[in-house]
């Protein structure tokens, strides 16, 4: 259901006036991992967006954590 606007407009879903330079980040972000198009990735939902950027994230943390782990390891 579309919520209603001063002067009973209609207002379309989406994000309203999300900035710029985030989006920016997002793409840069998910186009470095995984090679997509900006094409490809600004046809995505913002929420899809943010759900890649959480996951490569998650993975890069996951993969820190081992890596100190094995140093810990060898020392």
């Amino acid at each position: 259901m579309r919520a209603l606007v001063s002067g009973g407009a209609r207002r379309r879903g989406g994000v309203l006036g999300y900035p710029l330079p985030a989006l920016y980040e997002e793409v840069a972000f998910i186009a470095y991992h995984f090679h997509w198009s900006e094409e490809t990735i600004l046809s995505l939902s913002h929420a899809d967006r943010r759900c890649w950027v959480e996951q490569i994230s998650t993975i890069h943390k996951r993969r820190n954590e081992e890596a100190q782990h094995a140093v810990t390891l060898e020392s």
